[in-house]
């Protein structure tokens, strides 16, 4: 298909999505992509691709309704059949200390990355499972993206969008998880889900192999022998382990463990991976090496297994791009609601972007 007819198309029926408002909500987006620069959401009624007063922009966000779910099938329909589906997942905070009535206000951690900064601010949460698209570069474009609300945590609420997006996927994807989501509450309750899930590991876990064949007396045992990440000792000799040479990260050295478990899931066991970067003598490079589990069917090559988890943090780089681009936490909106469909919009301006690449030319800044 023309790319340009493509990107019409998906124009076309994300506009239908939007039910109520829809031209003004769809000129403020086309505003959105073409101000680089904007200090109230007023600023973006000066640019000539919005046609009317600065209160149509208010009045948009206060009155239209995305459909997530039919945007999320719109999103799906849009991702390569041919190749196998790289799903990433994590949660971000939108920091609203000042917004003392803003109903359903939770306490999110927050870092600005200064040294005076703090780690706790009042606001809302927002959940995301991302599609990476490329094996390289910081691409990711979100099929859900949503608050997580006073009476939920990241963990379920991450839950049921993958259940959700599962569903209208045309294969089995590989979901990447950071280490707030590699625990055995979510190992249980993504289960049954149709994923395969690579997830990194806190490095002061202690896991357990299978036990010991049932001798016939007394109860039969639920765990095997302790396997201390941070304890070299209470490690057996792995079942694989391959030395290679990467052109980023220069010499790794990576090993596998099969049949191990969380204490609280001892019916779902999982596969075990260290990451070690070495120096030229053979030594660890760094300090805290990088521990992955797998769950799933059928596990990629060892050697393409520890570099698929490294496409997870293309939804950091997406998290910062919304918010400093696409002006995500600059309007100091007054409910939840507005809130939510405001963050409605970014999913689908970055699903623009994607379709348009091949029809602009990259001009960066010197």
């Amino acid at each position: 298909m023309d790319v340009f007819a493509q990107l019409r198309e998906f124009r076309q029926a994300a506009y239908d999505y939007l039910c109520w408002a829809k031209d003004a909500t769809f000129e403020l987006m086309d505003a959105i992509l073409l101000t680089r620069n904007a200090y109230s959401l007023a600023d973006l009624s000066m640019c000539p691709a919005f046609r009317r007063q600065w209160p149509s922009i208010y009045e948009a966000i206060q009155d239209t309704r995305p459909q997530r779910h039919k945007l999320m099938r719109l999103y799906a329909k849009n991702i390569p059949k041919q190749e196998r589906i790289i799903l990433a997942g994590d949660y971000t905070a939108w920091s609203r200390p000042d917004a003392p009535t803003l109903r359903e206000r939770t306490y999110e951690h927050y870092t600005t990355g200064g040294r005076g900064s703090r780690p706790i601010t009042a606001g809302y949460g927002y959940s995301t499972i991302a599609w990476i698209p490329e094996t390289e570069g910081s691409w990711a474009l979100p099929l859900r993206h949503e608050r997580i609300t006073s009476w939920e945590n990241p963990i379920d609420k991450a839950v049921w969008q993958l259940k959700q997006v599962c569903q209208d996927l045309p294969s089995r994807p590989i979901t990447l998880w950071d280490t707030e989501y590699g625990c055995a509450p979510f190992a249980i309750k993504t289960a049954d889900i149709n994923a395969d899930k690579l997830m990194r590991l806190r490095s002061n876990l202690c896991l357990w192999g299978e036990p010991l064949q049932y001798s016939g007396r007394g109860k039969p045992r639920v765990h095997g022998d302790k396997f201390k990440l941070n304890d070299a000792s209470t490690w057996s000799n792995p079942e694989q382990t391959i030395e290679l040479e990467d052109t980023k990260l220069g010499k790794v050295k990576i090993r596998l463990w099969t049949r191990k478990h969380f204490r609280l899931s001892p019916h779902h066991p999982m596969s075990i991976i260290l990451v070690e970067r070495l120096q030229e003598d053979g030594s660890p490079r760094v300090h805290k090496p990088m521990w992955l589990a797998f769950f799933g069917e059928e596990m990629p090559p060892l050697s393409e297994l520890w570099k698929l988890y490294l496409r997870r943090f293309a939804v950091d780089h997406w998290y910062r791009f919304i918010k400093q681009r696409l002006h995500w936490t600059l309007p100091q909106l007054s409910t939840p609601q507005q809130c939510d469909r405001w963050s409605d919009l970014m999913p689908l301006m970055t699903w623009e972007l994607w379709l348009a690449r091949d029809i602009v030319n990259d001009n960066p800044l010197p």
